[in-house]
């Protein structure tokens, strides 16, 4: 498109406009975004990107709209719980959340849930399948 009106544009340029302005675009576009409902579907998955396996963490609403993801290297409570904090803090608190028997994400929202008045209504169950990606 650029090179249509004449003006030459390396392909690393591209790359370095991306990288200074895909979080931007981000941001404002997080101000639009639909609120989610108070019930979460929460799993994890074991995925290959590049060539590297990757856990990546996410949850869903009733409907089925995402609420967040998160690509992490470990399964471990750490990442879960870095998981629910970027989570709560871009959609609110939820009223409860379904996730499967993983005793990392129970010992991540039991740490979330001891430093609050009104707890996270947690339900585990052995099999949770919640969609496609």
């Amino acid at each position: 498109m650029m090179e249509e009106r004449g003006v030459l544009v390396d392909h690393s340029s591209i790359s370095r406009w991306a990288i200074r302005f895909l979080p931007l675009i981000e941001k404002m576009a997080r101000k639009h975004k639909r609120l989610v409902g108070g019930s979460w579907r929460m799993g994890e998955m074991y995925i290959k990107i590049k060539g590297v396996w990757k856990y990546l963490y996410r949850a869903v609403d009733k409907q089925g709209t995402t609420v967040d993801f998160l690509l992490k290297a470990k399964r471990d409570m750490a990442a879960a719980k870095r998981f629910f904090d970027k989570a709560i803090r871009a959609n609110g608190d939820p009223d409860k959340v379904a996730m499967d028997k993983s005793g990392a994400n129970k010992a991540a929202i039991d740490a979330i849930n001891a430093g609050r008045d009104v707890p996270i209504l947690v339900r585990q169950i052995k099999y949770l399948i919640f969609g496609y990606i």
